[in-house]
């Protein structure tokens, strides 16, 4: 079975820390991903995809990434539920990342940021743990 999507779009807020009681950094955080193609008013519409990262990719992304930040995620859907006060099932549908890449043209460019790695196509380095 193959489960790998890929996704370029931009943040709707800044990604969101936190850390398991065991001390794993997990952020969240929104992109909203146009549609290839336009709606019948002529518009082009935008899904909003919930994702998350893990562990260093999670504080790289939640460090160097803000609201409006252009990135490409690259990881597998995950689905998963819980049941609400009233007894409900909420069913929650995220991409789970292990590659991000910061495409905002600025000072630092084309970083890529994987699990527990970094890479860079210019000569600034990032400080990484491996």
């Amino acid at each position: 079975m193959i489960n790998q999507v890929t996704l370029v779009g931009r943040l709707t807020r800044d990604p969101e820390l936190r850390y398991t009681s065991e001390g794993t950094a997990v952020a969240t955080f929104h992109l909203a991903v146009n549609r290839n193609f336009k709606n019948q008013a002529g518009e082009i519409e935008a899904d909003f995809v919930s994702c998350r990262v893990w562990r260093k990719l999670a504080e790289n992304v939640a460090n160097y990434c803000r609201k409006g930040s252009l990135i490409g995620i690259t990881g597998r859907i995950q689905t998963r539920r819980y049941e609400d006060k009233s007894g409900s099932w909420v069913y929650v549908t995220d991409v789970v990342g292990d590659d991000v890449r910061f495409l905002d043209k600025r000072k630092e460019k084309n970083v890529i940021f994987t699990e527990g790695r970094s890479e860079r196509k210019t000569d600034i380095q990032l400080e990484t743990s491996k």
